[in-house]
């Protein structure tokens, strides 16, 4: 439970969940009742997923440089 807690909470650093970073999507628990019927592409998957990790990485300069200060 508390590893559900810490993968889903927005981070001041990133702005980013810890889930989302590393698998590109939402973190769930239980069953999805919205499931959706089609299948993500892989090329969409991984599209989202360099977007994510370039804004969290984006967001860490940005907090490092204000730590700097």
């Amino acid at each position: 439970m508390i590893e559900f807690v810490v993968n889903n909470k927005v981070y001041v650093a990133t702005k980013v969940l810890p889930f989302m970073a590393n698998y590109g999507r939402e973190l769930r628990m239980g069953v999805d009742i919205r499931r959706k019927g089609k299948i993500e592409k892989a090329i969409e998957f991984a599209e989202r997923m360099r977007r994510v990790q370039e804004e969290a990485r984006a967001a860490l300069r940005k907090a490092q440089e204000e730590m700097k200060k």
